[in-house]
């Protein structure tokens, strides 16, 4: 069942989504090499106790941490160890959740860890352009096929492969709320989008194959042929002539 938002709902999805931008706007600064990524967790922790917000995903179907933290090959939910050192060259995807009042906000970045190569620089730029095509295409009206049809031929043309076993999803008054978002898909199909869906659209690609592998420990998802793999995500509010972005500060 797809949840419909009131206006008044959707003001109170507001300062957990903004407690989200936040924290990651203050991570993309402090990403450096030499770092944990339990340090980034540390990190984050921190940054929403400020904001009186709660970690969404720390023991959410018994994941460990406030952050996946997944470096390089990861694509997600990798899980932060004070033994994963960041290294100059390396890209590391951040991708978290906030509660505040009962309401959720969920996003993720991916950035660069010092000086990276030309071909990971093209994935982080081509996984986030992904995301703005997708947004394009949330108003009113649209079907969600046209959203995640184009993600996917936007990642495809620009030589990028399209994780498929990992989906965007509603969000709201839980982490996960339906509808699945697919990365991929058919203009024209799909449930209508209408005002006051609240979405989180959460593009990840591959350098190389999209196929995967999951971890001995249950979470981490990696590229199965070691490639670099990027995630970004944003929760937004479907409006009559577009989208609001609601972890944008």
């Amino acid at each position: 069942m797809i949840y419909i938002k009131s206006p008044e709902e959707i003001e109170l999805m507001r300062p957990a989504c903004r407690a989200v931008a936040v924290t990651l706007r203050k991570l993309r600064s402090f990403v450096r090499p030499g770092l944990s990524t339990l340090d980034l967790d540390r990190f984050a922790f921190d940054c929403l106790k400020e904001m009186n917000a709660k970690p969404a995903f720390l023991n959410y179907n018994g994941y460990p941490a406030t952050l996946c933290v997944s470096v390089n090959e990861e694509i997600v939910h990798g899980i932060p160890s004070a033994k994963r050192i960041l290294r100059n060259g390396d890209i590391v995807s951040m991708d978290m959740g906030a509660v505040i009042n009962g309401f959720y906000g969920d996003a993720a970045i991916t950035v660069p860890v010092g000086e990276i190569s030309g071909g990971a620089a093209k994935l982080i730029e081509v996984t986030e352009r992904s995301l703005d095509t997708g947004l394009s295409k949330v108003k009113a009206g649209a079907r969600l096929g046209d959203v995640s049809s184009a993600i996917g031929n936007y990642a495809e043309a620009h030589g990028m492969g399209v994780i498929e076993e990992f989906t965007g999803h509603g969000v709201g008054r839980r982490l996960h709320e339906d509808p699945s978002i697919p990365n991929y898909g058919c203009p024209g199909t799909g449930p209508v989008l209408k005002p006051g869906m609240t979405l989180a659209i959460e593009p990840m690609l591959s350098l190389g194959d999209p196929e995967l592998i999951i971890l001995k420990d249950g979470w981490t998802a990696i590229t199965e042929d070691g490639s670099y793999a990027a995630h970004f995500e944003h929760t937004v509010a479907v409006t009559e002539d577009g989208c609001e972005i609601l972890t944008k500060e």
